[in-house]
């Protein structure tokens, strides 16, 4: 009978080998563990180990850890430098993707309105980091084009700070409705904490100057402790997600930028390389493929919403700044999905605010666009020669 040792090796083995065939498609290797996880939820034979609480402990650390570096690779120094044009566009184009989100969700769905708003802004968030390397092949990021796109991409992180900061309280307040008012205050205090440590850490960063670090390691512990003693805290207040999110701002304010560059390459590769793939395993195993079956067209239609919704926002805001085709071009680039937008609908999913049937259409309309995006956005600037244009 096999353990969960070596259902962990298969599974690293099978989406090290996957990754690497589907990148020659220009997609992210780490999206190999949602279609492995995809395939598993047909037929899982492996049930009592991905249903066991050791398994589930751990993806739900890779929730944390991607949560962690999305907090942790925020400049808000290089966010302030950002034009207004792309401020302008950023908040354009997720307003008009939420607004056609919102209602398709209401109404296909039959989800209440403050429920849709905040699902269809999960979607319309951007995975720049999907297209960064495209644009560095073409030798198109210091371009005009390649520049908006990454500078909404960037400012987005912001919406998605925003976002998750609100679900984080919208989860909290439901679990705090079923609690006694004596535990609501301990929810408050603990809130409270997390968003007092983050500002701390802040006004700490000329100490963290003169804190001796010795090693990677002993920089790599005391980045463990902040997350650790962040997740601790937040758990009181049901509000894990957003602690990890807090401390991923609190570690990159507090560390010394020159002990920063050492360490951000060993919290990347834990990441990246252990607790993430766990994570997008564990979304695609929770996968409902008898509905997606039965209702294919659910899957098409939330594309075509929020993909047209994107390209209809770039090219109205952007047709005068960058012409036609490239404002055509910036609107398929920003329909490309990461994990931010995973998380969320992953939270609201298993906290029973949304079921089954939104879940997997979202992840599922997530796989299709990734797959779709990288080979459509190459061959467009091929074709239409926008490397040879500035």
């Amino acid at each position: 009978m096999i353990n969960i040792f070596l259902f962990l090796a298969g599974a690293f083995i099978a989406i090290f080998l996957l990754g690497r065939l589907i990148e020659k498609a220009k997609v992210p290797w780490i999206f190999a563990a949602l279609l492995i996880g995809t395939l598993f939820s047909i037929n899982n034979p492996f049930q009592d180990i991905t249903n066991s609480e050791t398994f589930t402990f751990l993806a739900t650390l890779g929730m944390y850890f991607l949560l962690f570096m999305i907090g942790f690779e925020m400049n808000v120094k290089e966010l302030r430098k950002r034009t207004g044009f792309i401020v302008k566009a950023t908040f354009f184009i997720i307003l008009i993707e939420t607004l056609f989100g919102t209602l398709l969700i209401h109404y296909v769905f039959n989800y209440p309105w403050i429920i849709s708003i905040i699902v269809s802004m999960s979607f319309a968030t951007v995975g720049e980091a999907i297209l960064i390397p495209i644009l560095d092949e073409f030798k198109i990021i210091n371009t005009k084009l390649g520049q908006l796109i990454i500078g909404v991409g960037t400012f987005d992180d912001i919406i998605e700070i925003i976002l998750l900061i609100s679900v984080g309280f919208l989860l909290g307040s439901q679990v705090g409705n079923s609690l006694q008012y004596s535990h609501i205050g301990i929810i408050i205090v603990s809130l409270f904490l997390i968003f007092a440590l983050t500002f701390g850490f802040t006004y700490l960063k000329k100490r963290g100057k003169r804190f001796s670090f010795h090693s990677v390691e002993s920089i790599f512990l005391v980045v463990l402790a902040v997350l650790f003693l962040f997740l601790g805290i937040g758990n009181f207040a049901e509000a894990a997600p957003l602690a990890a999110l807090l401390a991923g701002i609190a570690v990159r304010t507090f560390i010394p930028p020159e002990r920063l560059e050492l360490i951000e390459r060993e919290i990347k590769a834990v990441s990246y390389g252990f607790f993430a793939p766990l994570f997008f395993l564990w979304v695609g195993l929770s996968l409902d493929m008898k509905y997606l079956v039965t209702f294919p067209l659910l899957v098409l239609l939330v594309i075509a919403v929020s993909s047209g919704a994107k390209l209809l926002g770039s090219y109205i805001i952007s047709r005068k700044e960058l012409g036609a085709r490239q404002s055509v071009l910036m609107g398929i680039g920003l329909s490309a999905r990461f994990s931010t937008s995973l998380v969320i609908i992953k939270l609201l999913f298993d906290k029973g605010t949304v079921g089954n049937d939104i879940y997997s259409v979202i992840i599922a309309s997530s796989i299709v666009l990734n797959f779709v995006i990288p080979p459509l956005f190459s061959s467009l600037i091929n074709k239409w020669k926008i490397n040879n244009t500035k």
